[in-house]
């Protein structure tokens, strides 16, 4: 059975708040643990009222103290909206908080609109190409393998397992050059999916963290009792995403029954291209979802993605999804 995990964007449902969003992360990893996936992990999102997990090391940290064994990270830090040293410190301290538990995942987007970059005071497109030296310097703030003028305090010595995200060619093959697992964003942009892959394992190079090549994929998971519960509850997440498509992002909505219906064609026609990554449905159209998107992209890890506007239903989801790939 490949293994399972779980990414969180903290979502803020309409009618709550971020306190109760983050409880709910909370509540959320806890189910995750207790039903054997092996990793939470939390995105980094800036500038959405409904979207709680910005301050990623901060909500870890929160996540961490409610749970014991599950690997928890982030899926993943913006590294241009930061710097290295920075990042450091705070996985840093996360490592020393939970030992043998912290994932950093890097990503080169900055995870909001143009306007982020006059917020954080700094040029985001400028920073960006930056990012491969950043990433190198980052690894080495842990390591030493490289003599920097400054040691992180927190940081230096720190056991974390870090990854490189992406969507395109540009990660894929930057993590197979320093020899990096990588986590593709499939449940979002699957248009670079196999290329993405066959690249990172074709150029793929050893190195001390990682002597092959190890992909995690990731899905949009809804699974209910039957299909059609499930293709209710998957109509909060499928509202979110084209409203923020649209450019009107907001909280997260209740379902909508018959949702799909009521859009016009070029924005089911949105939804319909993410269709490769994602298993909506009973338990039985699940599992044989995960099954054939593994067989597709023969991947080491998936991660799943998919918010619900009842937390109890997401958890009740993630449990009725491990049993069915389990049966």
């Amino acid at each position: 059975m490949v293994p399972l995990s779980v990414l969180d964007l903290v979502p803020v449902r309409e009618g709550g708040d971020v306190a109760t969003a983050l409880r709910e992360a909370g509540d959320l990893a806890r189910a995750a643990e207790a039903a054997g996936y092996r990793r939470f992990w939390v995105a980094e999102h800036h500038g959405s009222e409904g979207i709680a997990g910005g301050a990623v090391s901060v909500a870890l940290s929160h996540i961490g103290h409610v749970t014991e064994t599950i690997r928890i990270g982030a899926g993943g830090i913006m590294l241009p909206n930061h710097n290295p040293f920075v990042i450091a410190e705070q996985f840093g301290a996360l490592d020393a908080l939970f030992p043998g538990r912290i994932d950093l995942g890097l990503g080169r987007a900055p995870g909001a609109g143009p306007i982020l970059g006059q917020a954080l005071r700094k040029d985001l497109h400028r920073a960006s190409e930056y990012f491969p030296q950043d990433v190198v310097e980052l690894r080495a703030l842990f390591t030493g393998d490289i003599d920097l003028p400054i040691r992180a305090t927190p940081g230096f010595g720190a056991k974390v397992e870090m990854w490189m995200l992406g969507s395109s060619l540009f990660g894929a093959q930057l993590a197979a050059r320093l020899g990096l697992p990588y986590a593709f964003a499939s449940h979002f942009a699957p248009d670079h999916l196999d290329g993405a892959l066959a690249a990172y394992r074709e150029q793929f190079r050893p190195s001390a963290a990682l002597d092959k090549p190890h992909v995690m994929a990731a899905m949009t998971v809804i699974c209910g009792e039957t299909d059609e519960e499930a293709g209710i509850l998957a109509t909060s997440q499928e509202q979110s995403f084209v409203r923020l498509r649209s450019g009107e992002p907001g909280k997260l909505p209740p379902p909508i029954p018959g949702y799909r219906d009521t859009l016009p064609e070029n924005a089911r026609g949105m939804l319909e291209r993410l269709s490769v990554a994602r298993a909506v449905g009973s338990p039985k159209t699940v599992a044989a979802s995960i099954e054939a998107f593994v067989r597709r992209t023969q991947a080491d890890e998936i991660i799943v993605s998919g918010a619900t506007f009842d937390p109890a239903a997401r958890r009740r989801s993630l449990q009725l999804t491990m049993d069915a790939i389990a049966a």
